[in-house]
């Protein structure tokens, strides 16, 4: 990853290609909410589920693609390539940060 990424987004990036999940708790508050294909998933326990199922279903990979910061938002496009329809496909994430951590991620 060349690209120059906020130090909790490429934590973020870099645990996606990790088969866990243990290290969400390192970078996602306590009562982070994350919005992906129409559904809100709320909680770290809740997270951690959902993106262990995700990365099973999907077997995806996420490749940045550009990242701006903007105060506490930062938004990134990333190419994800995995078993799914359409694959691959560039979507955007939508990260809000607050106290040191990741406090809302959307994914469209």
């Amino acid at each position: 990853m060349n690209l120059s990424l906020h130090p909790l987004i490429r934590a973020y990036i870099e645990s996606e290609g990790e088969e866990g999940v243990e290290r969400l708790d390192g970078f996602f508050s306590a009562d982070v909410v994350v919005k992906d294909e129409g559904k809100s998933i709320e909680g770290i326990a809740a997270i951690k589920k959902w993106k262990q199922a995700t990365k099973q279903k999907y077997q995806y990979r996420v490749e940045p693609l550009g990242s701006q910061e903007s105060g506490d938002r930062i938004v990134m496009s990333a190419r994800l390539t995995g078993n799914f329809p359409g694959s691959p496909v560039v979507v955007t994430y939508h990260f809000r940060l607050q106290g040191g951590k990741i406090q809302a991620l959307e994914i469209g």
